[in-house]
């Protein structure tokens, strides 16, 4: 069964993005695919997602979905940035050595480099700081290397504190106050940022529900006095806020339908299934932080610390800003009676309307 009737069905038969690259690696064989959805507000800045699908084109839907949520992500944080994303498909089943990864990342450098400076990337699920000092070899649009190759290092850290201002504010707009003692969370997911939102959420006194497919992470749960979860149950508990912090598309009618919570705000990127879960959500009462708003700390803490002058105080600051920025998507909404993915939608294509079409 061909996959590719799904891209002109996702996207329709003209490519709404300015750049599609695909491209075998001649070192590596694996397929590599390069969207840019728009530079109207400057370079396109997102990672690279290394990651197993079932087919090539699977991988291509990826990056081209991802691209435009980075345009969204961007534009809604303020940035002079547009959006665009690598997926690098590893079929099922393969486990790639350290000499096939390297070279994939020697790969997409020279794809990158082909682009003429449209597309800047960095790391992603799947790939690192070490791995983008690899791409670093071959093109100089890359950012988030680690600090002793002359990078800013790997921006976990301010993706969690980012959300961690989304779920404050989330925490206002429905509760009236920003206390997280007491209240009841459910993280699923607990790599680099559900682990850190999942260690702070404790430490600030929630009462805390954590799983991940990986049953090791259970030693962090007994250290965080966590109760733990299977991953399939994780939508079922009862609380006060869920945080998705895994892959995406877990919101689907069904998990909505089942959900026991007064908000979702998570890390994990396009976690609507459909776009009408959106408004499933707003009929149930749940209010929906946007993700592409409240995980936006990582291209902030990229883009900021990449230009000259930038200081840690002054990244961590406008990191912090996202708090502002859930506050007034739910505001907008709530003032024209429409969904918060509407508009923080709104909000960002107010920020891309501003700057003119170049001729």
């Amino acid at each position: 069964m061909s996959a590719m009737p799904e891209l002109t069905e996702a996207f329709g038969t003209e490519l709404p993005h300015e750049k599609l690259l695909i491209v075998k690696g001649p070192r590596s064989g694996l397929t590599i695919s390069v969207a840019v959805h728009s530079t109207r507000l400057g370079q396109a800045l997102g990672g690279c997602r290394l990651w197993s699908y079932d087919n090539w084109v699977e991988a291509v839907h990826d990056s081209l979905r991802l691209a435009e949520g980075m345009t969204y992500k961007n534009a809604a944080a303020g940035l002079a940035r547009g959006g665009g994303k690598t997926v690098i498909h590893v079929p099922r089943g393969v486990q790639l050595d350290a000499e096939r990864r390297r070279a994939v990342m020697l790969d997409l450098g020279d794809a990158i480099a082909s682009l003429d400076g449209a597309y800047m990337t960095a790391e992603d699920v799947g790939t690192s700081a070490e791995d983008m000092a690899v791409v670093a070899e071959r093109t100089t649009d890359v950012c988030g290397l680690p600090s002793d190759k002359g990078g800013v290092g790997e921006p976990s850290e301010a993706t969690a504190q980012g959300v961690y201002a989304g779920i404050l504010a989330t925490l206002d707009a429905v509760f009236g106050d920003r206390t997280v003692a007491r209240r009841r969370f459910t993280v699923l997911g607990l790599g680099h940022v559900g682990a850190l939102l999942a260690t702070r959420l404790a430490g600030d006194g929630a009462v805390l529900t954590v799983t991940d497919v990986n049953p090791l992470k259970r030693e962090l749960a007994a250290r965080l006095g966590a109760q733990w979860t299977e991953p399939d149950e994780a939508t079922r508990v009862p609380g006060d806020v869920f945080v998705p912090a895994g892959v995406g598309g877990i919101l689907t009618r069904e998990v909505v339908d089942e959900l026991q919570v007064r908000a979702v705000c998570g890390p994990a990127n396009n976690q609507l299934a459909e776009r009408g879960i959106a408004e499933l959500l707003r009929e149930r009462d749940i209010a929906w932080a946007p993700d592409f708003v409240v995980n936006a700390g990582g291209v902030i803490f990229l883009d900021t610390l990449t230009r000259p002058g930038a200081s840690a105080e002054a990244t961590r600051e406008r990191v912090e800003q996202i708090g502002d920025t859930v506050e007034r998507i739910f505001a907008d909404a709530r003032e024209r009676d429409v969904t918060t993915l509407a508009a923080a939608e709104a909000l960002a294509m107010e920020r891309l309307d501003a700057v003119p079409v170049l001729a």
